[in-house]
């Protein structure tokens, strides 16, 4: 078991994981502690614990909506493959896109965007064929 120190909010935390997935953990505290900046930035100092769960709670909304955005995308696709011929409408994204920008990235998060890559491709061909047929 492994332990390392990370930066949320300006404050250390010594946390344990296993052993290799240290670059995972640095990752995943980047992105609780852009949302911890943000809440110094706004709120000012406030204490570890509230910090911590409003950016969580943050990020859970965040992923939240993108969540919500596949599942209108999956809808969208199997309404048009029950109407062959109907025009394909461009797909636009309803949320801002927020740029992070991570050192290094985990062979996990890698193999999770492949996974979603592979995934998007499939419903590309899908939509493809339905506009087609």
């Amino acid at each position: 078991m492994a332990e390392v120190d990370i930066e949320i909010g300006g404050r250390v935390f010594q946390v344990a994981c296993q052993a290799g997935e240290e670059e995972f953990l640095y990752s995943a505290a980047s992105l609780l502690d852009n949302e911890a900046q943000s809440l110094a930035d706004a709120l000012g100092r406030v204490p570890s614990e509230r910090m911590l769960l409003m950016a969580g709670l943050m990020l859970a909304d965040k992923t939240a909506g993108l969540e919500e955005e596949l599942r209108k995308a999956e809808r969208k696709l199997a309404e048009q493959a029950v109407q062959p011929g109907a025009p394909v409408a461009p797909m636009k994204p309803e949320t801002e896109v927020v740029e992070v920008e991570v050192e290094v990235i985990p062979q996990t998060v890698i193999a999770a965007f492949s996974k979603i890559a592979d995934r998007a491709e499939g419903v590309a061909s899908q939509v493809e064929d339905a506009a087609a047929g």
